[in-house]
């Protein structure tokens, strides 16, 4: 008998870490190692007196080898065209990814490159003129690009149908909420049938553009970073993406509606200085947002088990609905 009692989700020892991460990357000899975030996925924050590093560890439950290996060549292509992003470093024989026998399996893990620089959550106008024209670039990097590994694709498939299967028996006790989030559903794919996507650039987007996922450096540059949802998609999803952090801006009381409308279209205006968008695309931003919301509620489901017990009682989900709610009257016209 196994002396050792199977477990779905180990924290692997940072001590443990340290150690190998100085040996296979060769590292300097004072390097440290230590957990910041046990998550999506467990981050480490490794460094010595010359660089930084993070280094994240993926659950299998949450992301396969090749969707890995997909974020992996993205980052790679995204770094050889000159996108400031943090990338996957190589380590003595060659690889970027490593893997570990956890508890639970197999443990794969990445060294990423330092992104210098802070978050910044109150953006100003030069910062916002930059982010606007740096995602632009971005994605003239990813527009029509095809990964020879496998990643999400953000359709209404898989972002508002097949996530309201999987959420119904949750809703069991919620039938008013859960009926509010199917016919809306069926609104924002109507609501797609008026507008041209033939037109829409397609390619792969980040999928969750807030302040937190990338640094502004002293002198006001860029570097992108945290590609974890990374899929394929409409790329003006991660206009969307971004507008969400506008919305709760404003539901935490830290802008007006008026100053956020400003904010967000000097971000827009700077982003068509590099790449054009067309109406429709512009107008079904906001329909992009209810699918963006339905879709992290599944995550939050499919991750239960392992992190997510909190935000999914009853109390939470109903909280959600309603911001739904108050996305669809602040941003959509059904």
């Amino acid at each position: 008998m196994n002396s050792i009692f199977p477990a779905q989700y180990s924290t692997l020892s940072a001590t443990a870490l340290n150690k190998y991460l100085i040996e296979v990357y060769q590292l300097e000899q004072d390097t440290t190692c230590s957990l910041l975030i046990r998550n999506v996925s467990d981050t480490y924050l490794v460094e010595n007196t010359k660089e930084r590093y993070i280094f994240k560890i993926y659950r299998d439950s949450h992301r396969k080898i090749m969707e890995i290996e997909a974020e992996v060549e993205l980052l790679n292509i995204l770094k050889s065209n000159g996108n400031s992003v943090s990338h996957p470093l190589k380590d003595r024989s060659g690889k970027q990814i490593q893997q570990f026998n956890a508890i639970e399996g197999t443990r794969n893990g990445i060294l990423f490159s330092w992104a210098e620089g802070n978050v910044i959550i109150d953006l100003n106008e030069d910062h916002l003129i930059t982010l606007g024209r740096d995602i632009a670039k971005l994605h003239q990097t990813t527009v029509n690009l095809k990964l020879k590994h496998q990643r999400q694709q953000f359709n209404f498939e898989n972002t508002l149908l097949a996530p309201l299967r999987t959420l119904k028996p949750h809703f069991k006790e919620m039938a008013d909420e859960y009926e509010y989030l199917n016919a809306l559903s069926k609104k924002v794919i109507d609501k797609f049938s008026s507008f041209n996507t033939s037109n829409f650039s397609y390619g792969y987007c980040h999928y969750d553009f807030f302040p937190k996922n990338f640094h502004f450096d002293k002198g006001g540059e860029i570097t992108f970073f945290d590609f974890d949802f990374a899929g394929e998609g409409y790329l003006v999803n991660d206009l969307m993406s971004f507008l969400n952090h506008y919305f709760f801006h404003q539901l935490n009381n830290r802008i007006t509606k008026e100053q956020a409308e400003v904010d967000f279209n000097i971000f827009l205006k700077a982003y068509q200085e590099i790449r054009t968008l067309t109406d429709d695309e512009i107008l079904a931003i906001p329909y992009l947002g209810i699918s963006f919301h339905i879709f992290f509620l599944r995550f939050f489901y499919d991750n239960y088990d392992d992190w997510s017990n909190t935000f999914l009682t009853p109390g939470y989900v109903k909280h959600r609905v309603e911001l739904i709610k108050k996305w669809v009257a602040l941003y959509c016209n059904f």
